[in-house]
């Protein structure tokens, strides 16, 4: 990720992730980590996703390529 902070993911719901999976305490830093690391799969995801879309001739992103950008990051 770059050096400027791109996270749009907010901390809160981070903190509420990872509760939802048995945590019971979780650290600022833990939550930062998190979102940092979500942001930057979902920017690969959509830049992916953009490029399916634009590939098959449409402008519309469907759940489609969403889904297939997400098996390529695997």
């Amino acid at each position: 990720m770059s050096k400027r902070n791109r996270n749009i993911l907010p901390l809160a719901a981070m903190e509420k992730l990872m509760k939802n999976f048995g945590a019971d305490r979780i650290s600022d830093s833990a939550r930062k980590a998190l979102a940092d690391v979500l942001n930057e799969d979902a920017e690969q995801i959509c830049k992916k996703a953009i490029d399916n879309s634009k590939h098959a001739g449409r402008k519309t992103i469907t759940d489609e390529d969403i889904i297939l950008a997400a098996r390529h990051l695997r």
